[in-house]
């Protein structure tokens, strides 16, 4: 007995056929953006952002870095060159690094459409440039006498050293690594194959290599690069396709919401207005049925009015059952919870099911633990509980037929209803179905028995509001049972030398238990 009825074979198709379509559509869209940003015409234009942001990163980064292989530099070369020469030479290369640098925060610190102007690229190039010649500049630098074969290794070192670093720290802008790298491989080659001895001669061969190689490797990382961007960039697009779905998800879930709450509110506050013209109807037909004013003579008008009444009360039924799932689902239906003994509340239902019962032939067994303490619950709730699981087991229990109703305490402390059938049992495929608002099993459709299908969802929507569990068993031929627990936290656990029952009640149930209490 659930909230809609179950969707047919076409309509499963149909939000199939939908839901395919949504996947291929953000396939093609992703697809779309990878070849968008694959391709080479565009990789400038879509990346020369991100590429400038990771060279001035790295630029900054590298602030202290430099120095100091520049301060260790010079201070080895003290061995060969005159401190005065290399003073001036590291106070140069300091200042075209902290230029570099200074140009780099200015970069970070730019709005965004000045970043994305093309001077900014001329500036790091320019940059770049008298920062390799100051380091292009080293090499220049006259020697003492004494100098030998160990400057030229001292240089060819450098070189490589400084090459690889410029390397590292400019790869993401292929002109700027050029404008640092290439003055000095031109200034070193130059140096060596002014000397006549064959090892000069293979330290410029081999410095040209390096220079090839440092190259070469550069663009392997600005390949690198290139991809980890279109990485990033397509994970954002994913990112922002979901973050889109999500929110018209749960706008369509707050829209279904409101309609709902809108709903349950229209048919909560029409219940004078519906109720009222059916206690007419239902008045008048069973004056007319009952011949309260006289005899009636025609038994075709008697048979008629019998078949209003029988027809209002059934319509009465099912717009009370509404009614009640409405005030539920909109929050209007409140407990008057009270301390109560939940088996006295379980035996007057069974008390009052016995006529339907007895018209079947259907025997009821109820039994129940000895001394259970009351428990804290709304008893209109709890009967209407009681009283629809005992319908339903009535109702589908065939003539002649047995229903065992059962209370006691739960492992946990709580106390539980139990109410199980030999009836024709429910398939395990339609117990979700069952349990949805106006879900009918097929045993149900079959016989046309009478019902609307709230029954259990009212009774979840009850035993949940005493933060209880409802549970469902059922197999085809083995009957059905049904299982209602209430917490710990709802079980008023009394002394047992105080008398609660009221001295005034004097029903069955009452006077065993006060005999139970004294």
């Amino acid at each position: 007995m659930g909230s809609l009825a179950p969707e047919t074979g076409d309509e499963k198709l149909a939000i199939n056929e939908q839901r395919a379509m949504r996947r291929r559509e953000v396939a093609r869209s992703v697809s779309d953006v990878r070849s968008r940003l694959g391709a080479p015409e565009n990789r400038h234009t879509t990346f020369d952002l991100e590429r400038r942001h990771l060279f001035a990163d790295t630029r900054i980064n590298a602030a202290y870095a430099v120095p100091l292989l520049a301060l260790i530099v010079a201070a080895i070369s003290v061995l060969w060159v005159s401190p005065l020469f290399i003073g001036a030479w590291f106070a140069v290369t300091l200042c075209t690094h902290f230029t570099m640098v200074v140009t780099s925060h200015s970069y970070e610190k730019a709005p965004s459409d000045q970043k994305a102007r093309i001077h900014w690229r001329k500036r790091f190039t320019i940059g770049e440039f008298f920062y390799g010649c100051s380091w292009a500049s080293f090499f220049l630098l006259p020697k003492t006498a004494e100098a030998g074969d160990g400057f030229v290794i001292f240089h060819f070192a450098t070189l490589l050293i400084v090459v690889a670093m410029n390397t590292m720290q400019s790869a993401t802008l292929p002109k700027c690594l050029l404008a640092s790298t290439l003055p000095m491989t031109i200034v070193v080659t130059f140096n060596f194959l002014q000397q006549i001895d064959p090892i000069h001669y293979t330290l410029a061969a081999m410095a040209i290599g390096a220079q090839g190689f440092f190259f070469i490797l550069g663009n392997q990382l600005l390949k690198n690069a290139n991809t980890m961007l279109e990485y990033r960039a397509d994970k954002d697009h994913l990112i922002a396709e979901l973050e889109t779905a999500n929110a018209m998800s749960d706008e369509a879930r707050r829209r279904a919401e409101a309609a709902n709450m809108a709903k349950s509110r229209f048919l909560a506050t029409m219940s004078h207005e519906l109720r009222t013209p059916l206690n007419a109807i239902l008045g008048f037909s069973e004056i007319m049925k009952d011949e309260v004013l006289g005899a009636m003579h025609n038994s075709n008008y008697r048979s008629y009015s019998e078949d209003i009444h029988g027809s209002g009360q059934h319509l009465l039924n099912l717009i009370n059952e509404i009614l009640d799932l409405s005030r539920i689902e909109a929050g209007r239906h409140e407990l008057n919870e009270e301390a109560l003994y939940l088996d006295d509340v379980v035996e007057e239902c069974g008390t009052m099911m016995k006529v339907r019962a007895n018209a079947k032939s259907i025997s009821l067994h109820h039994t129940h633990e000895q001394d259970l303490p009351r428990v804290w619950a709304d008893e209109r709730a709890l009967r209407q509980v009681v009283l629809n699981l005992m319908s339903n087991a009535v109702k589908f229990t065939p003539v002649g037929g047995e229903v065992w109703i059962k209370v006691g305490p739960t492992s946990d402390g709580g106390q539980y209803v139990s109410i199980k059938d030999t009836g024709p049992g429910i398939p395990e495929d339609e117990i979700p179905t069952v349990l949805e608002a106006f879900g009918q099993g097929s045993h149900a459709i079959k016989t046309a028995e009478p019902g609307t299908g709230l029954g259990l969802s009212i009774v979840q929507a009850l035993v949940s509001m005493h933060d209880g569990e409802f549970t469902l068993k059922s197999k085809p031929d083995e009957g059905t049972e049904v299982i209602v627990a209430l917490p710990r936290a709802r079980i008023m656990n009394y002394s047992p030398d105080i008398v609660w029952a009221d001295p005034q009640d004097d029903t069955p149930g009452r006077r065993d238990r006060k005999a139970r209490s004294a």
